[in-house]
């Protein structure tokens, strides 16, 4: 008796409630199917199935052998997936939700050489600041910057994102530049809504972590519109180094506070499950995860001088 091919036709027995269907399917008799059935609880020396004129039930041991030989033969599908991807070339459309300026500024600008490599993929891209509903929305792939609640889904990690404080020389001349976190509430400060944490800034100082609730007078939940304000001199803003890593360069911001590190967030890309990934899907997080952990301005290699004194 072939047993894995045994185990296939008792889960589509369970799954269908019908010999007469299973057989169908695989092309043999009804009478066939039910004898290898037989022969596979004579094997085991259980019964699995309560068969009667009007309908089939599963037994105790039936329910218990159900699930073993379901999760085997997800990992059999899954290794000869493995096997063929090294065959065939991935196609199809792939739906990739990002956070909308780092999909602007880190993502799209990627996307072209991905694209010359697998001709045959397409990606729809996303871009919206909340965390989508991988599931719900039928996203196959998303970049996430901050903790994965949903234990469900799978996350890998790339790196850590480094925060800074900063505003525009002319805010801290004409503002003042503080030294300790706890001078913020002096401050005009720019609240991005789509962090757990809201209005209130997470620090690691020399003597631990501090925490410091803010207030401003602009808010958003969008990290486009935190950029602008910052660049136009609205306050001071706690944002990624990736976000404004050039304004930074050319001068047009300042960072402050280069002792007290805002609270690093994980960079991770996330998808449902490891079970059956596409082939299309595989080779998207392989290519961001490698474009990223080689970006030192997403893998925090790359850090500003931050002084102190007054510009």
């Amino acid at each position: 008796m072939d047993r894995l091919e045994a185990m296939r036709l008792f889960v589509r027995v369970v799954e269908t409630e019908s010999f007469t269907a299973v057989a169908r399917e695989t092309g043999q008799g009804q009478p066939s199917i039910s004898k290898r059935i037989g022969q596979l609880e004579e094997h085991l020396g259980v019964r699995l199935l309560n068969r009667t004129t009007r309908m089939l039930s599963l037994t105790d041991d039936g329910h218990s052998y159900y699930d073993h030989c379901r999760r085997i033969l997800d990992d059999v599908d899954e290794a000869e997936a493995q096997v063929g991807r090294r065959r065939i070339a991935p196609s199809g459309m792939v739906r990739l939700a990002v956070p909308v300026v780092f999909g602007r500024l880190h993502v799209v600008p990627r996307l072209k050489r991905f694209l010359e490599l697998y001709p045959q993929v397409t990606v729809e891209l996303v871009m919206n600041d909340r965390f989508a509903d991988l599931v719900e929305e039928a996203i196959d792939v998303s970049v996430r910057i901050g903790n994965l609640a949903d234990t469900t889904l799978v996350g890998r990690r790339i790196s850590e994102t480094t925060r800074l404080t900063v505003a525009t020389p002319s805010y801290f001349a004409s503002h003042g530049m503080p030294s300790h976190p706890s001078e913020l509430t002096q401050h005009n400060c720019l609240v991005y809504t789509q962090l757990t944490t809201g209005d209130e800034w997470h620090f690691e100082g020399p003597e631990g972590p501090i925490r410091i609730k803010v207030k401003g007078n602009f808010r958003a939940n969008n990290s486009e519109a935190i950029r602008q304000a910052v660049l136009e001199g609205i306050g001071i803003a706690v944002v990624p180094t990736w976000l404004l890593r050039r304004e930074m360069e050319e001068g047009l911001l300042r960072c402050v506070l280069k002792d007290f590190e805002p609270k690093r967030l994980p960079i991770q890309i996330v998808y449902p499950s490891r079970r059956h990934l596409p082939a299309k899907v595989r080779v998207l997080v392989e290519f961001l995860a490698q474009e990223f952990q080689a970006d030192p301005y997403i893998s925090q290699a790359w850090l500003p001088s931050c002084p102190q004194s007054r510009p």
